[in-house]
């Protein structure tokens, strides 16, 4: 009898819990939603987010963490997951200005992502990137070039050291299959 109630137990609480997450990325999604220029269907944040209005989302965009910073545009294709603790700087300090070793000006950086793209944990964009579709960030990766289609990329400087397969990539695309 006790093994029953404690399994009984527990299914309540697993439950609960599950609710609780649902509600949970419902409202940071709302957040989500609010804080940026624009958006496609099915945003979805697993937590706290950081954007600004000159960020542009597509459909199917997932954010288990991340931070828009900067003053620069910022555009996120479909299918985009990230991992927690990422940032993207989209705009520099003004070295070249009336002060060292930097003025009170920024200039805009604008960082576009393509579609189908995957972050993992703690990475980092910096401005003037574009990220191809298909590519993927490894976690810890400091992103300060431009990524090709389907690249896959990680280190500090971030380096394409492998890429996706192409015929089983568009394979996936064509049956639709997103995660």
């Amino acid at each position: 009898m006790g093994l029953i109630r404690l399994l009984g137990e527990f299914r309540v609480w697993y439950y609960e819990r599950a609710a609780g997450l649902k509600a949970r990325r419902r409202f940071f999604s709302r957040m989500a939603a609010r804080q940026v220029g624009s958006h496609g269907n099915d945003l979805s944040a697993a937590g706290p987010v950081r954007l600004t209005k000159d960020t542009h989302l597509g459909n199917n965009v997932n954010f288990n963490g991340l931070e828009v910073a900067g003053i620069g545009e910022v555009r996120i294709g479909d299918n985009f997951h990230s991992g927690k603790g990422c940032i993207l700087l989209s705009d520099v300090h003004n070295y070249e200005g009336e002060s060292l070793p930097y003025d009170s000006k920024t200039k805009a950086c604008p960082i576009t992502i393509g579609d189908n793209v995957w972050f993992g944990r703690n990475v980092m964009i910096l401005g003037g990137v574009n990220i191809g579709n298909g590519a993927i960030i490894q976690a810890g990766s400091v992103v300060v070039s431009d990524i090709p289609d389907l690249g896959i990329a990680g280190g500090h400087p971030a380096k394409v050291f492998k890429t996706r397969d192409q015929s089983h990539y568009e394979r996936l695309i064509e049956e639709k299959k997103f995660h």
